[in-house]
């Protein structure tokens, strides 16, 4: 079995070992990913304008006249019209997700990989657009996704263990971009039987570094705590990788 403390050492000498590079890779999947979210921060100004209640309009209105109508049916066209801005938006933000985000998840899985023998380059997190796999990659992330939230309408417990059952996905795919969902899930769930709450584990013990980071301002993030992150679990893939070729389930 693994131990959290020696993945974290790996991990950080892996990162250290190529700092500029493994700064900016992860900071280019944290900006995009970031700035694709469902959040667009918008969200609040439809609810704000249905919340006004009835807008009179011209000095003198009476509560049932007809300017305070007309006022009513242009607040409830704005509504209307907001709540349409946010559907579009939220419809591109999926879209941006899925066909981008996702496919930028798996390359950037692939950096880290790379970086733990060599000092990879920055461009290895646009390999998943280059590698000839893109609709594979853009398929099996996308299915990725809906199991995780169809699982956890159940509730959060079988979602978050859910999360760390496909934890291997991306990394999987960083090696083998060809593969489908039903072969990259099977052999995620296979990698982290066994291993799911200690895997829970060692994201608590980035607990302290999360919070620096936010203290920071995500200054903290962007130098240390996201590149130390996805080094670490670059290690734990690592290990299940060499697990998995040993009990012969993986060629």
């Amino acid at each position: 079995m693994w131990n959290r403390t020696e993945l974290k050492f790996r991990g950080k000498q892996a990162f250290r070992r190529n700092y500029a590079e493994a700064v900016g890779a992860s900071l280019i999947f944290t900006f995009l990913s970031g700035l694709f979210s469902l959040n667009t921060g918008t969200a609040g100004t439809a609810r704000d304008v249905a919340d006004d209640g009835v807008v009179t309009i011209g000095p003198g209105a009476s509560s049932f006249g007809s300017n305070t109508f007309r006022g009513l049916t242009i607040n409830i066209r704005m509504t209307l019209a907001l709540l349409l801005i946010l559907l579009v938006l939220a419809v591109v933000a999926l879209a941006l997700r899925f066909f981008v985000v996702n496919v930028l998840e798996v390359g950037k899985n692939r950096f880290f990989l790379y970086n733990q023998t060599e000092k990879a380059k920055m461009k290895r997190i646009l390999e998943g657009f280059t590698s000839g796999h893109y609709m594979n990659l853009v398929k099996t992330m996308l299915l990725r996704d809906v199991f995780l939230f169809l699982w956890s309408l159940l509730l959060i417990i079988p979602g978050i263990v859910k999360s760390y059952e496909y934890l291997m996905i991306p990394y999987i795919l960083a090696d083998n971009p060809g593969m489908n969902w039903k072969e990259a899930s099977q052999i995620s769930r296979r990698m982290m039987t066994g291993q799911k709450w200690n895997a829970f584990v060692l994201d608590l013990s980035f607990l302290g570094w999360f919070l620096l980071d936010y203290f920071t301002c995500g200054i903290l993030g962007v130098l240390m705590v996201n590149p130390y992150y996805e080094a670490t679990l670059a290690e734990l893939y690592a290990y299940n990788k060499s697990q998995a070729y040993q009990e012969g389930y993986i060629r």
